[in-house]
């Protein structure tokens, strides 16, 4: 019986599987930055820094996201009956920030950006996970113990930070076209924490009031920390002439090993073998451990596991239809295949990410702009790629808002953001959770993004 799941508990802003793209607050407000020559070109178009502002620029933003990420789970015929639940799972995180800088003179820049370039928060499932409920229960069952002769408590949650901080350096090769080269520090940080408990009542104590006594029938416990780092390249180029830019960029693929720093990592079964339970109540320690399956040697101390950002190329033009109007279009291809994965999940996958963005802006006059935009994402995605620790939803993203020019050196932007995700719903599994059973897995997503930021020009 597999119990344990290779796989992290994740969540994500905008972009890719593994990748972020909203560190900007122009991005929610817009989305489609990658033709700006603005602050936030430090990261969505490097080479158009060289089109920016002459002198210093500075830009500090701060996000804050929701997110629900649940499971329902659907087994006809579990245990003489039916099972169907639904997990609900909190995503959350802090107040994001992410801090930008540049320096430009002539025709040469120097930018950097610092943000949570992967993922990003916590989530919890305050129920457990199907994966672990399904076959524990089938596991007692045989032993003839039902749901509703014994206590069940399980609790699961994780915590996935990508942290990033990048260097470019911009040149304007002619009045029209210029180039940018640039490196990426990514560093992982994160972890799989939780508990299953199935207990029982054997007796009652004689205090008083009496309390009942308790047996434990299965006991795991789990708390793994996974770190490690990862470099990119990233190159881009800018093509502009007079209301035109056409700008690429393309980031190497970062391989990123991580190392299990494993706190605890422990099994207890209550033996209910009639012949040994005598002198062996319980089934611990290795024992115990292999019963729960043979991948959880994942989570063992000192393990590696693979979480590599993919290769990302992007395609944007822009165009500016009046001196205050402005629209942007551009692809975005995440190479997910590539990219390798906690137990190669990447090889279910039927393609890499394709993204379409589309946003506008318009100056209502020399103090306020307004601005809008949309996205698609499609993660290529397949059944075998789904799991309860880790899985993504296709889904069409909104965003809208402001900024405001407070002077010729300060301008505020605010922004919104929300995701609406297709529901994923998995053919029928035969022997779903490694038990004897057929049910299926429906994933689902909701996410909704503000921020508030402040650029400042010396």
């Amino acid at each position: 019986m597999t119990m344990l799941a290779l796989g992290v508990f994740s969540t994500s802003y905008a972009g890719g599987l593994m990748t972020n793209t909203n560190y900007h607050i122009a991005f929610d407000r817009m989305m489609a930055r990658g033709a700006t020559f603005d602050i936030d070109a430090a990261y969505s178009n490097p080479a158009g820094l060289a089109w920016g502002h002459d002198g210093f620029q500075l830009s500090l933003n701060f996000q804050k996201p929701w997110q629900n990420r649940d499971i329902e789970v659907s087994v006809p015929g579990y245990l003489g009956s039916n099972f169907d639940q639904k997990y609900n799972g909190k995503a959350s995180a802090p107040i994001v920030p992410a801090l930008f800088a540049a320096y430009k003179k002539d025709d040469i820049a120097l930018s950097a950006m610092i943000g949570i370039v992967g993922s990003g928060g916590f989530v919890k499932y305050e129920e457990g996970i199907p994966m672990f409920e399904v076959p524990l229960r089938a596991m007692l069952a045989q032993s003839g113990l039902m749901p509703g002769n014994y206590n069940y408590d399980s609790e699961m949650k994780g915590k996935q930070y990508i942290y990033g901080g990048q260097l470019n350096l911009t040149y304007k090769v002619n009045e029209n076209f210029s180039v940018a080269a640039g490196m990426r520090a990514n560093y992982y940080d994160g972890y799989n924490r939780g508990y299953v408990n199935a207990n029982m009542v054997v007796g009652m104590a004689t205090s008083n009031p009496p309390q009942p006594i308790t047996a434990d029938l299965i006991d795991l416990q789990l708390d793994c920390i996974q770190r490690g780092w990862g470099f990119a390249p990233i190159v881009s180029a800018n093509y502009h002439n007079g209301p035109l830019t056409v700008a690429a960029r393309y980031e190497f693929r970062t391989k990123i090993s991580t190392e299990n720093d494993t706190r605890t990592l422990s099994g207890r079964i209550r033996n209910t073998d009639p012949t040994t339970a005598a002198v062996m109540p319980y089934i611990e320690g290795e024992y115990a451990l292999q019963a729960f399956g043979d991948k959880v040697a994942a989570y063992l101390d000192g393990a590696t596991t693979r979480y590599d950002m993919p290769s990302l190329f992007v395609a944007a033009v822009g165009y500016e239809f009046t001196p205050k109007l402005r629209g942007t279009l551009e692809y975005h291809f995440f190479d997910d295949k590539h990219a390798k994965m906690a137990g190669d999940r990447q090889k279910e996958l039927k393609n890499g990410t394709h993204e379409i963005v589309a946003g506008v802006e318009y100056d209502i006059n020399d103090k306020f702009t307004v601005s809008c935009g949309g996205q698609r994402t499609d993660y290529g995605l397949a059944d075998g790629y789904q799991q309860n620790t880790s899985f993504a939803c296709d889904s069409y993203s909104f965003g809208l808002g402001g900024a405001w020019n407070i002077n010729e050196k300060i301008r505020l932007n605010a922004g919104y953001f929300m995701s609406i995700y297709s529901d994923y719903t998995t053919e029928p599994k035969a022997n779903i959770y490694s038990t004897p059973y057929t049910g299926t897995e429906t994933y689902s997503r909701t996410n909704y993004v503000i921020g508030l930021g402040i650029d400042y020009k010396f």
